[in-house]
């Protein structure tokens, strides 16, 4: 046995995060090898093709560094042992997506936003992937899931930039997508991407069926949000545990519950027809929840604490009336719509009053809600034009009433206004301010979301803090994901560790999505501000052409 110590340097002319080496030896088989900064991983039954990935430290070298690898080795034979290394850049991904062809002729792409948004969602998947997965970076992930019972938890979506899986921000994702893709189907169709969105809740749905395991038992959470964000890695590489959490008779959660059931009856209008036996499920379970969070009342986050420091339930009422008037919408059984008149609240379940039942006070109820978000109203603005309602994602918030104001416009409530409102909020985050907060769209936007499994370097390689605090742009692009969005000041920086403007998350790109999906509806049916010459932003209350 002789001993070998050989050194390799690499000067590296743009940024690695992360890197694997392959030695190729010659003539001499080694018995054994060492290298100081780095873990075997593999190497051949011949002993004379090696393997290494980088320790978890010391792993990110900026562009004009150079990296020193050292290797001591035993082999076999007389003379000086020969070879080559190759070393790749574990932290460099060429993956790309062509934009979607733009058919609108609008100022913006609003196919490209659709595609984008949608493949989002596809990089949240928990679970076992399909075959024909669109995100190559993305593998099979969290297949032990499971209940108090054994019972199968697997799938659904990564709730943001972390690993846990909150039921709640889900249900909704799912509701306000099913929504949007109900009043603007001709959208979704015309941009290519129906079967795209009928996929992508159902991923979601099949995972929410799974988690109903009783009459009276719904589990609301997979994963201990505590132990899941000191990880900074993929989830394909996690090794904590994932306890899972439910809400029961005796632990209420009548909140979550009815967003549940919403997600399910909203989901059932859009599989009816598509698949009448997986529609006959959701709706089955829709009405079972409906029962159980009508008789049990109670915010989940006082009977989940695991949850209470993340998604926080102020009030349970609004789920109440939202997730009867779904009930009544996929059934049109009278039950339903009297119970969402009994807790009738203002905000979107007025739209769905209103166009349940036609009442003035409803429509004059959503008219006073908007009202407050315009110019003038409670909502305060940036001075670029952003409607400005919290800090911690403001985009969401903004978004979310735009997708309302569309669909409230559809039912003949403030049409031009608030079709010209929503427009200018959209707009905004995709880039009217110069800046498009949808990564991977336009030609500025965000390169490092707060998002562990972007952020990390192609397997075998590990992540880590290191990677968190490099500074580097994320490995991998996060196509089609809204960022949290800009301060009051229309201030932002794009940098992993802001997690208050630039984390990502699936009810961030919920009615976002919506939102776009009805601008493109408008610009099918003519209705848009562009085709009427009432394009021009920031959106200004009382001064609007037409009205």
């Amino acid at each position: 046995m002789l001993p070998s110590r050989v050194i390799f340097d690499f000067d590296f002319k743009r940024n690695v995060c992360r890197w694997k080496a392959t030695i190729n030896l010659q003539a001499f088989p080694v018995t054994s090898m060492m290298m100081y900064d780095g873990d075997s991983i593999s190497h051949s039954s011949d002993g004379k093709t090696w393997v290494f990935v980088n320790k978890n430290y010391k792993a990110v070298f900026k562009a004009g560094t150079t990296l020193e690898l050292k290797f001591n080795a035993q082999y076999t034979g007389p003379g000086t042992m020969t070879g080559s290394v190759v070393l790749e850049n574990m932290g460099h991904d060429d993956w790309t997506v062509p934009e979607a062809p733009d058919t609108d002729g609008s100022k913006y792409n609003y196919n490209d936003l659709l595609f984008k948004s949608l493949l989002f969602y596809e990089a949240q998947r928990s679970g076992k992937l399909p075959a024909n997965k669109r995100i190559p970076w993305r593998g099979d992930s969290a297949l032990n899931d499971k209940g108090d019972k054994g019972e199968d938890l697997t799938g659904g979506w990564y709730d943001a930039g972390d690993h846990v899986k909150f039921n709640f921000p889900m249900a909704y994702a799912v509701t306000a997508q099913a929504w949007g893709f109900l009043e603007f189907a001709d959208a979704y169709k015309a941009a290519g991407q129906e079967d795209y969105l009928v996929d992508g809740i159902k991923w979601a749905l099949d995972y929410l069926i799974k988690c109903h395991t009783g009459p009276e038992e719904l589990y609301v959470q997979v994963g201990d949000a505590g132990q899941d964000h000191g990880f900074w890695g993929p989830p394909e590489m996690m090794t904590m545990a994932r306890p899972a959490y439910k809400v029961t008779a005796s632990k209420p959660g009548s909140d979550i519950v009815m967003e549940t059931a919403a997600a399910m009856a909203a989901s059932y209008l859009i599989f009816k027809s598509r698949d009448p036996t997986y529609a006959a499920t959701l709706l089955s379970h829709a009405k079972e929840l409906w029962e159980f969070g009508n008789k049990y009342h109670g915010r989940y986050t006082d009977s989940v604490s695991a949850a209470s420091g993340f998604y926080t339930s102020n009030n349970f009422t609004d789920e109440l009336s939202w997730g009867s008037l779904w009930l009544h919408r996929a059934t049109n059984d009278a039950k339903y719509l009297a119970e969402a008149e009994r807790w009738f609240d203002p905000d979107p379940p007025g739209i769905l009053l209103f166009q349940a039942t036609k009442d003035e006070k409803y429509k004059t109820a959503v008219e006073n809600t908007f009202k407050s978000w315009f110019p003038g109203g409670k909502v305060p603005y940036t001075p670029k034009g952003l409607a400005f309602r919290l800090q911690w994602g403001s985009l969401r918030y903004s978004s979310n009433m735009a997708m309302a104001a569309l669909i409230a416009a559809e039912a003949g409530i403030m049409p031009t206004e608030l079709r010209h409102w929503a427009m200018c909020q959209i707009h905004y985050a995709i880039g009217d301010t110069g800046f498009s907060y949808v990564v991977g769209f336009g030609s500025k936007s965000p390169h490092s979301p707060h998002h562990r499994s972007s952020s990390c370097p192609k397997a075998p390689a590990p992540c880590g803090s290191d990677v968190f605090n490099s500074g580097i742009p994320n490995v991998h692009i996060l196509y089609g994901a809204l960022v949290g969005g800009p301060g009051e000041a229309d201030d932002y920086k794009d940098d992993r560790t802001n997690y208050v403007n630039n984390e990502v998350a699936c009810d961030y790109n919920a009615g976002f999505q919506g939102a776009i999906a009805g601008l493109k509806h408008l610009m099918l049916t003519g209705d848009h501000p562009e085709k009427s010459g009432n394009a021009a932003c920031p959106f200004t209350a009382g001064a609007i052409v037409g009205r």
